[in-house]
């Protein structure tokens, strides 16, 4: 069996980043190229999707180099990029216009629509009773055949920056299974792509534009083509494994491959993904998604808006001279409950389990005994309070995680590691590689080229456990009163603002 090592590449909102790893998980190398995000107007975000060609070419050259091995040692590459970054495409494959990314909002309009067809489809959201967000791939496209009816018209493809990449890479156009899942409305069970939703809105030709093959995470798309192996500096016929979305793949990195098992992804905003061997719906949460990840399971999904994002605005508001070590040793003399201090964490809205754009942060409890170290302490407690209520809504409809694999930013702080542990009365378990999403791709790709006979497999072999942080349960008690007032705030707040 050739090739020793794989490539698994993470197409981000920022960079393109690739990374070399050995068929035991280990990095060997890392390079990133950066692309620019332009605003046209207020809600808009694009990118250039040569951008992202550029950045795949340069990344892979430069990993490549820095692992010093040779192009002939390696199995396989695989990619995931974000996910919702829409493209539209002549019939040369050709951009017909700069990407709508995840974050362009512009579609807000039609996503109320979308909703408004309360198609069976909608299941997914909140069963049925959930806001569609205007990041997702149908209101993305309606905006476009009511807005740029040209371009519209003239696409033979609409597709995402996934098979825009995979495209270019094999010659194939297919789409991935975990895309169509979580953000296409596509349902195996109920025939695929929910063409009654697409009627009611009058995108009955939307179908004919979506790459009209689907492909499992980690099967074979083709080899790498000629064009492509030139680009990249790897042989031709190198298998290119079928990826997807970012963070769903980094489910993947942190080993999460089992029912009960759930990734905490924490960054600028925190996402909560786990599996389950049943399908339910229930107001509060999104999801579940049929084969979103691996066939026969079923991924649930939460999420909060404005987490780390947080902390950075807290960090800056008081200056270049305090750094988040210093914050953490202030925060870390505050008694659990920050002495009835309590924030609402949605300074961007609420995603999950309100689904209220229009909420907003606050501070409540003030007094003149408050520090910012109490301030600093009560903004962590309050993420950690937000992902416990995500936590307690999906208990609520009889999904329970067993295990927490935490990533990101949060874990840069012990601190914070341990609030959330507390809060939530469950271990939280870190892993060796903290960029998830490309270990992930590497294990898609270990499968694709038949070193594992499954991703639970390799996944098992290629990721591993670096601690766990255990919950202090006599703190956790402590964290009842705050924990309450914590969810009254909202009801409290929402009759202020919103």
């Amino acid at each position: 069996m050739a090739g020793a090592y794989v490539i698994g590449v993470d197409g981000g909102t920022e960079s393109l980043r690739a990374g070399i790893y050995d068929l035991a998980g280990v990095p060997l190398a890392y390079a990133a190229t950066r692309y620019k995000t332009s605003f046209p107007q207020n809600s808009w975000a694009e990118q250039d999707p040569d951008d992202w060609w550029r950045a795949i070419g340069k990344s892979v050259r430069e990993a490549v180099a820095s692992a010093k091995i040779s192009v002939n040692d390696i199995a396989a590459i695989c990619i995931d990029t974000t996910c919702c970054s829409v493209v539209a495409l002549d019939d040369q494959a050709r951009p017909l216009r700069p990407a709508l990314i995840w974050m362009d909002v512009r579609s807000a309009v039609e996503a109320d629509e979308v909703t408004s067809t309360k198609d069976r489809a909608l299941c997914v959201n909140s069963n049925g009773q959930g806001q569609v967000s205007a990041e997702w791939m149908i209101p993305k496209a309606l905006w476009l055949k009511r807005h740029e009816r040209e371009i519209y018209d003239k696409a033979a493809t609409i597709c995402e920056y996934q098979d825009y990449l995979n495209y270019h890479l094999t010659g194939r156009m297919v789409a991935s299974v975990n895309n169509v899942s979580v953000r296409w409305h596509y349902q195996r069970s109920n025939g695929g792509f929910q063409t009654s939703m697409l009627a009611k809105l009058g995108l009955e030709d939307l179908e004919d534009k979506w790459p009209d093959e689907i492909i499992p995470l980690g099967k074979k798309i083709a080899g790498l083509c000629p064009k492509a192996a030139e680009h990249l500096g790897l042989p031709a016929g190198l298998p290119v494994a079928q990826g997807g979305a970012d963070a769903f793949i980094g489910m993947i990195g942190l080993g999460v491959v089992r029912p009960g098992s759930m990734a905490f992804l924490t960054g600028s905003s925190h996402l909560h993904l786990g599996l389950s061997d049943k399908p339910f719906h229930g107001v509060g949460i999104w999801g579940t998604y049929e084969d979103g990840l691996l066939p026969g399971l079923h991924v649930v999904e939460g999420g909060q808006t404005s987490t780390g994002s947080v902390v950075a605005w807290y960090k800056k508001l008081l200056g270049g001279e305090v750094s988040y070590n210093d914050l953490d040793r202030e925060a870390a003399l505050v008694s659990p409950g920050s002495d009835g201090l309590i924030v609402q964490d949605h300074f961007q809205g609420n995603r999950t389990p309100y689904t209220d754009a229009l909420s907003r942060g606050a501070f409540t409890g003030l007094t003149l005994k408050h520090t910012r170290g109490h301030m600093f302490r009560a903004i962590l407690e309050s993420i950690a309070f937000g992902s416990e209520l995500i936590l307690e809504t999906m208990r609520s409809n009889g999904y329970d995680p067993d295990k927490l694999v935490i990533a990101g930013g949060a874990t840069r702080s012990d601190l914070w590691l341990q609030i959330h542990a507390d809060v939530s009365a469950t271990p939280l378990t870190l892993t060796r590689v903290p960029d998830a999403p490309s270990l992930g791709c590497a294990i898609l790709g270990a499968v694709c080229s038949g070193h594992f006979s499954s991703i639970v497999e390799a996944a098992d072999e290629m990721v591993a456990i670096e601690r766990v942080v255990e919950p202090d349960m006599q703190v956790h008690e402590q964290y009842s009163d705050a924990y309450a007032s914590y969810k009254r705030a909202y009801e409290a707040l929402k009759q202020i603002v919103g």
